[in-house]
């Protein structure tokens, strides 16, 4: 009994993860992994953050302005594809993505969604998510 209980949480966990949507969460892994290293190394070197993206050259600056845009744009996505699709807490994203990075949390949401696409899909196909078959009068 134990044993079906877990192989169906183990199931549901595990359901709705195509190749795309793990394409997304190892991007999401290397987003996290990658920016956090260089957090790391700007705290351990007492960088100025804020100070060294607008200030280091018209290249950074340039890079700066380039990633900030492309921040609000997905973050405006998230909110509204989150809405569409029923994904509670799409707000979630926005806000980590301030406080961890949007390297990880953009990838994370995509993941996510592919996710929820994936188990409509699956839904829609299903023979289980009909009425059963239609009566016809006569």
């Amino acid at each position: 009994m134990v044993r079906r209980e877990v192989s169906g949480t183990l199931g549901a966990m595990t359901a709705h993860w195509s190749p795309l949507a793990v394409v997304y969460l190892l991007l999401s892994i290397g987003g996290l992994i990658g920016t956090w290293w260089f957090n790391g190394l700007a705290i351990i070197g007492t960088r100025d953050f804020i100070g060294d993206l607008v200030t280091s050259g018209p290249a950074v600056s340039s890079i700066t302005v380039d990633l900030l845009i492309a921040a609000v744009a997905g973050s405006i996505f998230i909110v509204v594809e989150a809405r569409r699709l029923g994904m509670r807490f799409g707000w979630l994203y926005v806000v980590a993505a301030a406080l961890i990075a949007f390297a990880f949390t953009f990838p994370l949401f995509l993941a996510m969604r592919q996710r929820r696409l994936n188990a409509r899909a699956t839904n829609a196909a299903s023979p289980a998510a009909s009425d059963g078959p239609a009566l016809s009068a006569g």
